[in-house]
């Protein structure tokens, strides 16, 4: 493990400062609106990164390039940068049409006072099926947004609870990043883990579909009026859920929308030929930013871990927690810091693996157990952080569509998440362990 260095830790206070500090200067101090969407949150990242460089003058910066490229070279944030623009093509391809058409159909067969509710249920199975809550959000934030346009919802609520339904997912799959990474770490089998979560993740989500509900029931929803919509457009989506619920790979998934969505647009006339690649890149371009964010915390991360702040982080963890509840949620902390610091769930657990497999040998908290604890409290900051992938996903995805909506919004009606930490400490402090065989 690295020498402990408190200072390498700047980086991060460095960029929540800026960014949080002029989100809310030019939110509520200046009135500027979506001001934090106004934000270039690359630039930030960017001034970041530099701060991570001028430390550490020891370490030439050649060597300093090197251990960038490591950290941005990772598996999973290739992985997740491809899905990104994968995503953005698919949304590009199908356009606004396709998405009012499946809000519609919705429409014409729910009634319109628990639109909502059918929101988080499908996000939530979507992402179950196919791993992937960055994923569900771009497929399903079009969805909401034409929701709230057509039934008066407020556009926060119909996104909040895409976002928190995507997390359900994210935190269960047995094909998530974090589901594999938490499993592979602490040495236990995904069914084991499942288990374990399940009882966790359960109540959070039926006390969510009560809240929601009664949010629902509480506000004054007019009588939806259902426009005509085109049944062939809502193919692509149907395919792209239908291969999601069966547990194709995402990337399959996302190239059959992109192929049946071109073909079918291009044969209802919707788009012109001319168009349809200039539909292509301007989704890819609108996951430009998300993807450079993604490669840019994978950097800054790759120089803190080297320079030593992390170690220092888990020390100090290790230092204030005692016994066996302290470990675990010392556990939890230690994964939430990790996300807060990277804005990725699947690093954040990869990061604290190895500490956490030490609290989980010292305080004997099994395997699954530490796996569990792993994904969960990663997933529950991952689904409120402003910066994290998710969110920018959203209010990208929303915004396109031309909602006024920012992450501030959006985020006091994140109940899932919320119920999800709140679960996971009544799990931690109330649940008595089970004997270990």
């Amino acid at each position: 493990m690295k020498k402990e260095n408190y200072k390498a830790l700047l980086p991060i206070g460095v960029f929540l400062v800026l960014y949080l500090g002029l989100g809310v200067l030019f939110e509520y101090v200046l009135r500027i609106e979506m001001g934090f969407y106004n934000i270039p949150i690359v630039v930030i990242f960017l001034v970041a990164l530099l701060v991570a460089c001028f430390q550490n003058p020891k370490l030439k910066f050649d060597d300093k390039l090197e251990i960038m490229a490591r950290g941005a070279g990772d598996k999973n944030i290739m992985t997740m940068v491809l899905i990104f623009l994968t995503a953005g093509i698919f949304v590009g391809v199908v356009g606004r049409s396709s998405a009012e058409s499946v809000a519609y159909c919705l429409l014409s067969l729910i009634p319109s006072q628990f639109a909502v509710l059918v929101l988080f249920v499908v996000s939530a199975f979507v992402s179950l099926a196919m791993g992937t809550s960055v994923g569900t959000i771009t497929l399903i934030t079009p969805i909401a947004v034409a929701i709230a346009g057509s039934t008066g919802f407020s556009v926060p609520f119909c996104v909040g609870s895409v976002v928190g339904g995507a997390m359900f997912g994210d935190n269960l799959s047995f094909i998530s990043d974090t589901t594999i990474a938490a499993c592979n770490g602490q040495g236990c089998q995904m069914k084991d883990k499942f288990r374990e979560n399940f009882g966790i993740a359960l109540p959070a989500a039926i006390v969510t579909m009560i809240i929601i509900v009664v949010k629902s029931l509480g506000m004054d929803v007019g009588a939806t009026s259902v426009q005509d919509y085109n049944l062939i457009q809502i193919i692509p989506y149907i395919l792209v859920l239908l291969g999601g619920i069966v547990g194709m790979n995402v990337f399959v998934v996302l190239l059959i929308g992109i192929v049946t969505g071109s073909v079918i647009m291009l044969a209802t006339g919707a788009v012109a030929p001319t168009e349809i690649l200039a539909n292509m890149g301007s989704g890819a371009s609108g996951m430009f930013e998300t993807a450079m964010v993604a490669i840019l915390v994978s950097a800054i991360c790759a120089l803190i871990q080297e320079y030593g702040g992390f170690a220092a982080l888990l020390s100090l963890i290790k230092k204030m927690f005692k016994g066996k509840k302290g470990g675990q949620l010392g556990m939890g902390l230690l994964v939430g810091a990790m996300d807060i610091a990277t804005a990725n769930n699947t690093v954040a657990i990869v990061m604290a693996n190895p500490i956490a497999k030490e609290i989980a040998a010292e305080y004997d908290i099994s395997p699954k157990k530490s796996a569990s604890i792993l994904d969960t409290f990663s997933c529950v900051f991952q689904g409120v952080i402003p910066y994290g992938a998710q969110m920018l996903v959203a209010v990208s995805a929303a915004t396109e569509l031309g909602a006024n909506v920012s992450a501030f919004k959006i985020m006091p009606n994140l109940f899932y998440p919320y119920m999800l930490l709140i679960s996971s400490l009544i799990f931690i402090f109330l649940i008595p362990d089970k004997k270990q065989k």
